[in-house]
């Protein structure tokens, strides 16, 4: 049996830590481990209200988990505000834990409720409520160390963190190290404050017997033999580039403007410096992807990162990359929108801006990962595309990616594959007469036997040459307001992109190979609507399930599997884009869409009921 826990409370109250702890204590203790930071976009909204309500949710299980869970079966809430904003986050019958210090008439009062009748009015009166007095528990458990009150409260979390440890019989040890770390050389009175919090907590859950729902022991080797550590889709993404940097021999650039939820994988990679990691905070978004083009154009793996609006801002750069064959890998962090929306929540309605996006017919490479350690794989395909296509890239992934955690196995970067740019000197083209012109200069928009461009690094002698974004000639690279030149330069980038579908592994149809319906999901919500999909099947339902990962050019495979399904359906967190768009390019005739514009996870019962009713539709 699964459990899900979400810690809830002010934006101060380090439910991010606990969380993040939490999990990282399960997953050492040998569980499979999936996480979902939700917190608000205020800086610091008041203390006590619900728009500065701060949670965390962590879904682990004696088996490999997907995705964060659907309806939480414990439920912590340190204060009146948590329990009011993310109650309806929590299961029916589930255990809910309180700060009973911070249930006061006032502070109840203040949102509106009765302190005698709030549970019932919040309709939990079949949740199994714990009043734990945990202010109390922490001012008592570091009274010793001499804290001001307001140090000592900051220890409330580790008493959280101990009952919800304790209540499943997982180890504190990992915890310990962690504060030790962080606090030990800077301050010993701290640390020691925080450990005696978090085994007060511990004491606290074993001496009143309190055992978490659904009780499990992890199973010995839950995760295949390796090295393992936590991480999230933005330290994924940003080490698939270094990787996909050491295996193609290119040193590694990022042009970036600080935008939510993208930054992290900026502040990721400035810390490797000692890795020839080179990064630019820009002072816009516009310059964050100029700085890259230019980086690329003198030799480097060149990225750039944004989310929703930096998407749009970057778009003419875009379309420069696209005309002067540039390799690029733009990473969109997708966030709920329009303009800046909804920073702190995770969408995938940046889809079609993605595709289409640009002035002009401007094809390009369209990626999506989803889960955060496939971020890794995508980042790194992503970058073999484009250097060894001479090509931009867009590679999708969104808030929830971005945040989430699970276990990653450490992979061995000489086991990966090779990426080998075009990259060439004036005598590997001498036998190439199309590669210059009558004057024996280089024509730079010849192209190798992948309809990639010859990439000649400034300083090559004898391949000097220019590239910009107006309209050139096939092969030489000279400007052309031709109209033939323009349709061949056209058709040329259209193919450029399609080739690209034969470097990205073909779909894989789960739960059948044809039959009455074929679900397909994309991005963040894989996990769950896999899930949903695979429960059915056991049940002996006929459907079936595909992840796409490659939207543009569409995934080998996709076409023809969507043939042999009577129905198809498509799952996603918009209002149908990537169902508007296969029905574009296929010719089947009952293609549905199950959209979300509501900016949060789907859930696995949800969808199942979902997928029923589609079944059952005439």
């Amino acid at each position: 049996m699964s459990v899900v826990i979400r810690f809830s409370g002010d934006s101060g109250d380090g439910m991010q830590l606990v969380g993040n702890l939490f999990s990282e204590s399960a997953a050492f203790a040998g569980y499979g481990v999936f996480t979902f930071p939700d917190y608000p976009a205020e800086v610091r909204a008041p203390q006590g209200t619900v728009a500065g309500v701060s949670g965390f949710q962590v879904h682990f299980d004696s088996q490999i988990v997907a995705h964060e869970g659907d309806k939480c079966s414990v439920f912590v809430a340190m204060n009146p505000a948590a329990l009011v904003a993310h109650r309806k986050y929590a299961a029916a019958t589930a255990m809910v834990l309180l700060d009973s210090d911070n249930f006061t008439k006032e502070s109840v009062a203040k949102l509106g409720y009765d302190i005698e009748t709030i549970v019932a009015e919040l309709n939990m009166t079949e949740c199994n409520i714990v009043e734990a007095p945990i202010t109390q528990m922490t001012l008592d458990a570091v009274a010793e160390f001499g804290l001001d009150r307001k140090s000592a409260l900051k220890c409330r979390n580790m008493v959280v963190l101990g009952i919800t440890l304790g209540m499943y019989d997982i180890s504190t040890e990992y915890a310990e190290k962690f504060l030790i770390k962080k606090f030990g050389a800077k301050s010993e009175l701290v640390c020691n404050a925080n450990i005696a919090a978090l085994h007060a907590g511990e004491n606290y859950a074993k001496n009143t017997h309190l055992v978490g729902e659904n009780q499990m022991k992890a199973e010995k080797n839950v995760l295949s033999k390796g090295v393992y550590r936590s991480i999230n889709g933005n330290q994924a993404v940003a080490w698939g580039f270094i990787a996909a940097a050491e295996r193609s021999g290119r040193p590694l650039f990022c042009g970036s403007y600080p935008i939510t939820p993208a930054t992290g994988i900026l502040e990721e990679l400035a810390k490797h410096k000692a890795l020839g990691v080179k990064t630019v905070q820009a002072e816009d978004e516009i310059a964050g992807i100029c700085t890259a083009i230019g980086a690329s154009f003198g030799g480097s793996l060149a990225v750039t990162t944004t989310s929703g609006p930096g998407l749009a801002l970057k778009s003419e750069a875009l379309g420069l990359a696209v005309m002067a064959q540039i390799p690029l890998v733009v990473v969109d962090v997708q966030r709920g929108g329009p303009s800046t929306g909804l920073p702190t929540k995770s969408e995938q309605a940046d889809l079609l801006q993605a595709m289409y996006g640009r002035n002009g017919d401007s094809p390009l490479v369209v990626l999506t990962a989803h889960s955060p350690a496939d971020c890794f794989d995508k980042a790194f395909m992503a970058a073999k595309i484009a250097l060894e296509r001479m090509m931009p890239v867009v590679l999708l992934t969104d808030g929830n990616l971005a945040n989430g955690t699970e276990p990653w196995r450490v992979k061995r970067v000489s086991d990966m594959p090779t990426i080998t740019p075009p990259i060439v000197s004036r005598e590997e083209l001498a036998a190439k007469a199309e590669c210059f012109n009558e004057r024996g200069l280089f024509n730079p928009y010849s192209t190798n036997e992948n309809s990639a461009r010859y990439w000649a690094i400034p300083g090559a002698e004898g391949l000097e040459h220019r590239l910009g974004g107006l309209e050139k000639q096939p092969t030489t690279g000279v400007i052309s307001y031709s109209p033939a030149d323009h349709a061949a330069m056209g058709a040329l980038r259209a193919e450029r992109v399609a080739r690209v579908a034969e470097m990205v592994p073909q779909i894989s149809v789960e739960g059948g190979d044809s039959g009455e319906l074929l679900v397909l999901a994309w991005g963040s919500n894989a996990g769950k609507v896999r899930e949903a999909v695979m429960q059915l099947v056991a049940e002996g339902v006929d459907v079936a399930y595909v992840t796409i990962d490659l939207v543009n050019p569409l995934q080998s495979g996709v076409k023809e599997s969507v043939a042999r399904f009577n129905r198809v359906l498509v799952c996603e967190s918009n209002s149908g884009q990537f169902a508007s768009y296969l029905r574009s390019v296929t010719a089947h005739g009952n293609i549905r869409s199950m959209a979300s514009m509501e900016a949060k996870p789907f859930e696995v019962e949800h969808l199942k009921k979902a997928i029923l009713s589609n079944l059952n539709m005439n």
